[in-house]
């Protein structure tokens, strides 16, 4: 099981991007996909997750700003962010269990992580 984070960037305040996390290695349909985000000094937080049967959840801060999609053609989960703030700023991440439908709650509880894309928002 690998995934590929990438779409990350340098963007100003109030601007957008689209992440995307490809999944390898098994079939990501049916599956929990989580977003999370880590920055400088903080501890790695959940910004959302798509469960295998698309029920979605967001971290309050994101919620109205944050969208999450998945591909299952495509293996891949999407994380469209717009309204970006710079406490926004972190490395991304996706990750999976690749085991359950549901989306857990606790960062330990995923057990296959991508490699990160940042994500830097200048005021």
């Amino acid at each position: 099981v690998q995934l590929q984070a990438s779409g990350g960037g340098l963007v100003q305040s109030g601007g957008s991007l689209r992440l995307s996390c490809a999944a390898f290695g098994f079939p990501s349909e049916g599956y929990a996909i989580g977003w999370f985000r880590q920055a400088p000094g903080k501890e790695r937080e959940r910004v959302s997750c798509i469960s295998g049967d698309g029920l979605i959840e967001y971290r309050d801060s994101v919620k109205g700003r944050f969208t999450i999609s998945r591909d299952d053609a495509k293996n891949t989960v999407y994380l469209q962010v717009n309204g970006l703030k710079p406490e926004d700023t972190a490395v991304y991440y996706c990750a999976t269990d690749a085991a359950t439908t549901w989306c857990r709650i606790g960062v330990y509880e995923y057990t296959y992580w991508g490699q990160g894309t940042q994500v830097t928002v200048s005021s």
